[in-house]
C-alpha cells in the first residue's frame, strides 16, 4: 500500500506487517506518574513468523520511500546501560507473585533529547526521513512494523531468552548451534504450548521478560509506526522472536486520557480513542493479530489499577507509598481491546448478599485439566470456557463495581442491584459467558459515550445512574452483549462495526426484558416501542449525515482485504462525525430484527446460540453470519433472501433500507405508542389554551408513562412549531424532567433548527450540568435535531 496518504483524508492506517510476523504475547511492565502525566516502562514482544515470510518485507519498500532521492538511514540508538534483573534470582525474591514482576531497574533518561520520538505531525501519513540505508546495511533486512503514535521510543533490544534458568526444556533440536536460532526456537516452543499448560506458559513469559538484552536493534518511527530491524536478519524467521522496547507515553497521547474523577482526584484511563492503543504501547493493531498479554503496573498506593484481565488483581506493596498490580489474559484478543484505568476508585460492595446469588456467581477454581478439550472448538487453542462444564452452567460470573467515592451511594442503589439479573438474562439467551469475571467502573465525567466494553471490564457513564434503573439496565445489557459480539466474536474488518453494535443493540432489548422478568406480551410491547424510537433516530440520521458514513459495508467486495504485508486502512476511521453516528447500531439492529422475524424468535435465538458456539474466539465477516443463518432458514421462508440481496439492500447502500421502509409503512403502532399519541393530543390542547386560566374541571389528566414512552412524547412535542413557556413548565412539573435519565433530558436539551425563545426556557429548567458533558459537543458538532447519546 502507498504509505504517503493524503493528510486531509479521514482513513485510519493500520501499518503492522501482520502477514509476515505476528505478536503472540505482550508483557508490559509500567509505571504511572500522575505528576508528569506519563506512563513509562518496558514492553516485551513474543513473536511468531508467518507463513508468508520472505526475504524482503512489502512494508520495507513502503517505509523506504522518501520524497527526496537521498539514501534513508536507520538510526542506531546511543548505548544505554540500564541494570537488568539477574534471571538467576528467584522471582519470589523480586516480589514476583501470580506472574507479577514488581522489580525494576533505574529509570532510563537517555531519551530526553527526543531523537527517537514520533515526529510531531497532525493526522495523515508521511514517510519517515530515516529508513533503510542501502549503502551501509543493505536493503534486504527484514523490517518489523508496529502501529505506534504519540510515543517516545527510547531503546529496542533483542532478549536473551536462552539465559533463563530451566529454559532448556524448550530446546528440542540439539543440532542448533547458532545462538539466535536457538533463541527463536525457544520462543516458538513457548508460544506453542497447549492450552492445559497456560500457567506454565505465563510463568515462562514472565521469566523471559526479565532476561538480559543481547544486542540493541535498529529502529525508527514515523507518524503512525515503529519500524525495527536487525542487521543481517533477512527473513521474518531469522528476525529475533523476543524483543524488548523501552518507551514512554506523552501527556497529549490520544490513547489515554489524564483527567480528574467526580471527586476531583487525578485518574487516567483508555476512553476508546479512534487510534485505539497505539499511543499506549507499540502493537499490532489489525484485528487478525490476536494475542495474549500480562501486565504489571505500579502506581501510588492510594490508586486502584483496573485492567482487561482474567484475574481479580490485588495490590502488592513494593515500598512505602507504592503498589504493584498484575493482570493476565489467556484468550487471544486484538490489541485494541486492551483497557486500563488507574484512579482512586472505591469498590462498591453489596450490603447483603443472598445465598442464591453466591451460588450462582461462584468463582470457579479452574484447573488446567478443565481445558483439555479446548481443541474441539474452531478457534486457536486457549483455555476456553465453552469446553468447561462448570463454566457453561455458570449463570452469573463474579463481578465487582468501582466508582469515584462521591458516586458510591448511587452505584449501591442502582447499578449493583442490576448486575446479577442482567448477567443471568444474558446467559439464558446466549449460554456460556465467554469471560470468567467482570469489573464495572463508573468513569469520569468527560467520558464521551454511555458505555464501553472490553475483556473482563465495562466502563459506564455516570449519566446511567440518574433517573432510575431503566437507562442503567439497558446500557448494562448492551455492554454485556459485547462479551459475545465484539469481543469473543470480532469483526475481521473494522469497517463492519454492525457485527458488534447491531448485535449488542438488538440483544439489549432481549436481555433487559428477561432481567425484568416481563411477560411475553409486555416484552413485545416494550420492544416495539423501542423499535419506533430507533426508526425515528435512523430517519433523522439519514437526513442529516453524509451518505458515505451511512454504509455498513463501505469496502464492498474488498471487505477484509489487506496488502501483501498485512497493512490496510480503516475507511473513515478518523472522521470526527463518525464518533457521534448511530447508523451501525440502528441499521444493524433493524437487519437482525428483520431476520429474526423471518425465522421466528425461537428459531433465531436457537441459531444464535449455535453461531456463538461455532465462531467464538474467531474473527468474522458479514457473509460468515449471513451464510450460516440462511442455511437455517427453510426454503419456503427465504422469499428471495440471499447474501447478495442483503448486501445490496441493507449493508452496501446509504439511507433507509427499502425492506425496512416497507415494513414500517405496513406496520401498525403498538399499544404503548398509541398511548403516547393520546398524551401528545392532550399537550397540544394545553399548548393552544389562552393565558387566562380555565376552570379546574377542564384541566387535562395525564397518564403515567414508561421511560421510553416519555422519550417518544418529548420527540413528538418538539415537532411542534412552538411550545409556550407555560406548557414547558407544566411538562417539567408533570414528568419531573430534571430528575429523568440522560435520554429524556437529551430530547429536551436539543431542540434543533426550530428552536425558539420559548423552548430555550426549558433548557434553563433542565440546566443540564457537567453530568451530561456530551450534550454541548453534540449541539456544536451536529445538525441532527434529535439525537441520543452514542452507544458503544
Amino acid at each position: 500500500m502507498d504509505i504517503k496518504l493524503d493528510p486531509s483524508r479521514d482513513d485510519l492506517p493500520l501499518m503492522a506487517n501482520t502477514s509476515h510476523i505476528l505478536v503472540k504475547h505482550y508483557v508490559l511492565d509500567l509505571d504511572v506518574d500522575f505528576e508528569s502525566q506519563i506512563i513509562d516502562g518496558t514492553l516485551v514482544l513474543f513473536l511468531e513468523s508467518g507463513n508468508r515470510s520472505r526475504k524482503k518485507s512489502g512494508s520495507t519498500e513502503e517505509a523506504c520511500r522518501s520524497e527526496s532521492n537521498e539514501a534513508c538511514e536507520f538510526r542506531k540508538p546511543e548505548p544505554c546501560h540500564v541494570p537488568v534483573a539477574d534471571t538467576r534470582t528467584s522471582l519470589s525474591q523480586m516480589g514476583y507473585s501470580d506472574f507479577a514482576i514488581c522489580g525494576k531497574g533505574e529509570r532510563d533518561t537517555s531519551g530526553k533529547d527526543g531523537n527517537h520520538d514520533n515526529q510531531e505531525q497532525t493526522y495523515g501519513i508521511s514517510s519517515s526521513k530515516h529508513c533503510c540505508d542501502t549503502g551501509n546495511h543493505g536493503s534486504e533486512d527484514f523490517l518489523l512494523v508496529l502501529d505506534c503514535c504519540d510515543l517516545s521510543v527510547l531503546r529496542v533490544e533483542e532478549v536473551d531468552v536462552a539465559a533463563v534458568p530451566g529454559i532448556e526444556k524448550f530446546t528440542r533440536s540439539p543440532k542448533l548451534t547458532v545462538v539466535s536460532e536457538l533463541r527463536n526456537q525457544i520462543v516458538r516452543e513457548l508460544v506453542a504450548l497447549p492450552a492445559d499448560h497456560w500457567r506454565e506458559q505465563l510463568d515462562y513469559y514472565a521469566r523471559c521478560s526479565l532476561a538480559p538484552g543481547c544486542g540493541e536493534l535498529l529502529f525508527d518511527t514515523d507518524t503512525w509506526s515503529l519500524q525495527i530491524r536487525k542487521t543481517g536478519a533477512q527473513t521474518a524467521t531469522a528476525f529475533p522472536h523476543a524483543i524488548r522496547i523501552r518507551y514512554r507515553t506523552k501527556p497529549q497521547g490520544r490513547s489515554v486520557t489524564w483527567t480528574s474523577d467526580q471527586s476531583g482526584r487525578p485518574c487516567v484511563y483508555t476512553m476508546g480513542s479512534p487510534i485505539n492503543n497505539r499511543a499506549l504501547f507499540p502493537c499490532q493493531e489489525p484485528p487478525v493479530a490476536m494475542s495474549t498479554w500480562q501486565a504489571t503496573v505500579r502506581a501510588a498506593a492510594s490508586f486502584v489499577v483496573l485492567m482487561s484481565g482474567e484475574n481479580s488483581a490485588k495490590p502488592t506493596q513494593l515500598r512505602e507509598g507504592c503498589s504493584s498490580w498484575h493482570y493476565y489474559v489467556t484468550m487471544p484478543m486484538p490489541a485494541s481491546t486492551f483497557t486500563i484505568a488507574v484512579g482512586p476508585w472505591t469498590e462498591v460492595k453489596p450490603e447483603t448478599c443472598s445465598p442464591s446469588d453466591l451460588a450462582a456467581e461462584r468463582s470457579l477454581s479452574l484447573s488446567e485439566a478443565d481445558f483439555r478439550c479446548a481443541g474441539i472448538c474452531g478457534h486457536m487453542e486457549y483455555p476456553c470456557r465453552f469446553q468447561n462444564p462448570s463454566a457453561t452452567t455458570q449463570e452469573i460470573i463474579p463481578h465487582r463495581v468501582f466508582a469515584p467515592e462521591s458516586l458510591a451511594g448511587a452505584c449501591q442503589e442502582t447499578l449493583l442491584q442490576l448486575l446479577s439479573p442482567c448477567l443471568s438474562a444474558a446467559h439464558a439467551v446466549l449460554g456460556t459467558h465467554p469471560f470468567s469475571r467482570l469489573d464495572v467502573l463508573i468513569v469520569p465525567a468527560n467520558f464521551p459515550s454511555l458505555g464501553m466494553a472490553s475483556p473482563h471490564i465495562v466502563f459506564l457513564s455516570q449519566s446511567t445512574l440518574a433517573g432510575g434503573s431503566h437507562l442503567c439496565g439497558t446500557r448494562l445489557c448492551h455492554e454485556i452483549a459485547h462479551a459475545w459480539f465484539g469481543l469473543a466474536i470480532g469483526a475481521r474488518d473494522w469497517t463492519e462495526e454492525w457485527l458488534s453494535e447491531g448485535f449488542a443493540t438488538h440483544l439489549e432489548d432481549v436481555f433487559w426484558a428477561k432481567a425484568q422478568q416481563l411477560a411475553p406480551h409486555e416484552a413485545q410491547e416494550q420492544q416495539e416501542l423501542r423499535a419506533s424510537l430507533r426508526w425515528r433516530r435512523l430517519q433523522d440520521e439519514s437526513r442529516n449525515s453524509p451518505e458515505q458514513l451511512q454504509v455498513l459495508r463501505p469496502n464492498k467486495e474488498k471487505t477484509g482485504h489487506v496488502s501483501d504485508s498485512g497493512s490496510s486502512v480503516i475507511k473513515h476511521g478518523l472522521n470526527p462525525e463518525k464518533v457521534f453516528m448511530q447508523v451501525h447500531y440502528l441499521k444493524g439492529y433493524f437487519l437482525l430484527r428483520f431476520l429474526a422475524r423471518r425465522l421466528g424468535d425461537d428459531t433465531y435465538f436457537s441459531f444464535l446460540r449455535k453461531f456463538v458456539h461455532t465462531f467464538h474466539g474467531q474473527l468474522i465477516l458479514s457473509q460468515d453470519f449471513l451464510q450460516m443463518l440462511l442455511e437455517n432458514i427453510p426454503e419456503e421462508k427465504r422469499l428471495g433472501l440471499s447474501v447478495e440481496s442483503i448486501f445490496r439492500d441493507w449493508l452496501e447502500c446509504p439511507g433507509l433500507p427499502q425492506p425496512l421502509q416497507t415494513e414500517r409503512q405496513a406496520g401498525a403502532e403498538c399499544g404503548l405508542a398509541r398511548q403516547v399519541g393520546a398524551e401528545v393530543a392532550k399537550w397540544k390542547r394545553v399548548n393552544r389554551r389562552p393565558r387566562k386560566r380555565k376552570r379546574r374541571g377542564t384541566e387535562e389528566a395525564f397518564e403515567k408513562l414508561l421511560p421510553d414512552q416519555l422519550v417518544l412524547l418529548l420527540e413528538r412535542l418538539l415537532e411542534q412549531k412552538t411550545l409556550n413557556p407555560r406548557t414547558l413548565r407544566s411538562l417539567e412539573r408533570t414528568y419531573r424532567l430534571s430528575q429523568q435519565d440522560a435520554e429524556e433530558r437529551e430530547q429536551m436539551s436539543h431542540t434543533g433548527p426550530a428552536e425558539t425563545p420559548q423552548t430555550k426556557h426549558l433548557l434553563e429548567i433542565l440546566s443540564v450540568p457537567a453530568a451530561f458533558p456530551l450534550m454541548a459537543a453534540r449541539q456544536a458538532s451536529l445538525t441532527s435535531s434529535k439525537l441520543t447519546l452514542k452507544q458503544s
